[in-house]
Parts: C-alpha cells; structure tokens; sequence
C-alpha cells in the first residue's frame, strides 16, 4: 500500500514537473484513439477470422493486386484489387447478408475500404489483423 501511495505521489511530482511531456503524451493517444475509431470494420485476429469463415460462412475479400494474390491467398477468397475497389462494390453487393473479411498485405489498408463497404450497406465488416503476413505467420493455409 505504501508503495502504491509513493508511486502517486511520485507520478504527481513527475507531471507536475513534465506537464508538456504529459500533455503531449495526451494529445497523441486522443489522436490515436480518433483515427482508429474512424476506420470502419471490426479488427479480427486470424483465429476470429477462421470461426466466421467456418461458422457463419464469411466471404474473404483480399484487396491486394493480382499479382500478390496469384502468389497465394486463403481458400475462397476473391480478389477485388484496392483500386478497383469502388468501381466494383456492386459486386459485393450479394455478400451483404454475410459476414466480410477484407484482407490486405500487412493489416494497414482495410480500414479505408471498410469504411467504403459501410458507406455502401455491408454492416458486417472485419479488417483481418496484419493482413496476409499475419494469416502466413500463423501457418495458415494459402492457395495458389
């Protein structure tokens, strides 16, 4: 307890001392928060992908080129290129009903087409976690 009540005190004094810093530290995790709230589509892990690829039978979108994904992709995905991405929501348009998993390259780019899926009436949108890098370091199964 007493070492609880030292800690407080000492984190007071260092804030009192560092009020910039800590103001700074503040103003970043605000920014952090607001940009992450703003991508559209829950974040999954590989595992939550499995469940609702395997349970309620999620349709994966992998929105990388067609070269990457001619060099592996996971089992019944289809492949709608990020750029080609709102020329062709229309196809995606009987998914909605089912669960989508948008995959991208490394987990950094799905967030923006998320929000393009929302906008267009898919409210069952997921962003898998680090993309296909991470589907792969997992040792999951890819396609070729």
């Amino acid at each position: 307890m007493q070492a609880l009540l030292q800690f407080i005190e000492r984190f007071t004094e260092f804030l009192g001392n560092h009020y910039l810093l800590a103001l700074a530290f503040l103003v970043v995790v605000t920014l952090l928060i607001i940009t992450e709230g703003r991508k559209a589509g829950k974040s999954i892990t590989t595992q939550q992908a499995t469940n609702l690829i395997n349970r309620e039978n999620a349709q994966v979108v992998d929105i990388r080129p067609k070269k990457d994904y001619a060099t592996g992709h996971i089992v019944d995905s289809i492949n709608i290129p990020h750029d080609s991405l709102p020329t062709r929501l229309v196809e995606l348009d009987k998914y909605k009903d089912k669960p989508i998993i948008l995959v991208c390259a490394n987990g950094q780019h799905a967030g923006t087409y998320a929000k393009q899926l929302k906008a267009a009436g898919h409210n069952n949108v997921h962003r898998l976690i680090g993309g296909i890098s991470g589907w792969r370091a997992d040792n999951l199964p890819l396609v070729k």
